[in-house]
């Protein structure tokens, strides 16, 4: 038989985090901090609306570009929140989620040997999503002694005349870190200089512990540059409703909607009506659960300081990067006995770029009461250790 398979989605591996999911799977007494996913349920007045829209038989589809209520409501959070305008009508798409925003802006930017910058350590599907868009990814590989912010100086020695888009992800999964606007200025300065594009993925801007969140489109020149992603998962706690946005220029966000009207269709419109809601009156349960997270963040990091396991402070997101390298293990190394040793699952820094060798990614999306278990068992097992 002739092999039915793309060789190209074939030669792709399967994310990283997986591995860790699936022996959590087979063990009972597990405590695993290795899902970025909210701990808390969607407010009330989110699933209220999404019943109610069912309640009204509004099932069927809509536009495929989302609803317009939904389109006016994400440009006015986008214009109050990072200060930036977008012709709701024309510039702003709804999508399933965040994943595939950034799926679709890659397939439509992209011409095979394109070349995509990718500060690592990074969320997982940056790399593939390019390969599957016949794009070339480029590691930059990023620094804990900088807090794994990207440097102008890093962003020169990757650059080739085949580059055509920047990936930023800020604030950071898997390392928390964020990129002020004192940071990204000399990014904006080169992006501009050398003609480049960047894809900013924003879903965890709300949780920024230390000041406002920057987005690089909000720079003089920058915002017919960059596509700004963006959804509702992770500070709405509205991972399963699958729900996200680009906002960006008319020329690519066109091209970006054409994508989505043969693949997709449109968003699910119960998600649609409940993200009106969430945009429109959970500021205040936005701000409690943000708090909530600072609350874990600070625990852990002083659980850390404690242990003697080196973690610098991430200000954004819901994750921890701590290193390892003292005990001799590699990243893989260390969460395999771990989880096994332990029943404590995390996630190899590793999963992200080869330069999250030596880290673990620690989410602290969890309960305190899951957390405190968590660092009785880290404890233990790092006891053995020495």
């Amino acid at each position: 038989m002739r092999n039915p398979l793309s060789q190209k989605i074939a030669n792709v591996p399967p994310s990283g985090i997986r591995k860790y999911f699936d022996i959590a799977a087979t063990m009972e007494d597990v405590v695993s901090l290795g899902v970025g996913e909210p701990d808390f349920d969607t407010p009330m007045v989110v699933r209220q609306a999404g019943i109610k829209s069912l309640e009204d038989g509004k099932t069927t589809y809509t536009s495929n570009a989302g609803l317009q209520e939904l389109r006016d409501e994400i440009a006015a959070y986008t214009k109050r929140s990072i200060g930036i305008e977008y012709d709701s009508a024309n510039e702003v798409v709804i999508t399933v989620g965040g994943s595939e925003a950034i799926d679709a802006a890659l397939r439509c930017m992209l011409d095979p040997g394109d070349e995509v910058l990718l500060p690592e350590p990074a969320f997982v599907s940056y790399d593939a999503l390019t390969v599957m868009a016949d794009g070339v990814p480029v590691a930059i590989p990023l620094q804990n002694k900088n807090q794994f912010k990207l440097t102008v100086e890093e962003l020169e020695a990757a650059y080739t005349d085949k580059t055509k888009v920047l990936i930023l992800s800020f604030p950071n999964n898997p390392t928390g870190a964020v990129m002020t606007k004192e940071d990204l200025a000399p990014i904006a300065d080169f992006v501009m200089k050398n003609d480049i594009y960047v894809i900013s993925d924003e879903i965890y801007a709300e949780l920024n512990y230390d000041g406002e969140h920057a987005s690089i489109a909000s720079f003089p020149g920058m915002r017919e540059r960059t596509v700004i992603i963006n959804g509702f998962s992770k500070a709405w706690a509205m991972t399963g409703w699958r729900l996200g946005w680009v906002c960006g220029p008319e020329l690519i966000v066109g091209q970006i909607l054409k994508l989505h009207q043969y693949a997709i269709m449109c968003a699910p419109s119960m998600a649609q009506y409940a993200g009106i809601v969430a945009l429109r009156d959970c500021d205040e349960q936005v701000a409690e659960m943000r708090e909530s997270y600072n609350e874990r963040r600070k625990y852990l990091l002083g659980e850390f300081e404690r242990l003697g396991l080196p973690c610098f402070e991430p200000f954004g997101a819901f994750y921890l990067f701590p290193s390892i390298e003292h005990f001799g293990l590699t990243s893989d190394e260390f969460a395999t006995r771990l989880i096994q040793e332990a029943s404590l699952a995390v996630v190899p820094g590793t999963a992200f770029g080869a330069c999250g060798e030596s880290f673990l990614r620690i989410s602290y999306a969890y309960s305190m009461e899951e957390l405190k278990e968590a660092v009785k068992r880290l404890e233990s097992f790092i006891g053995k250790l020495h």
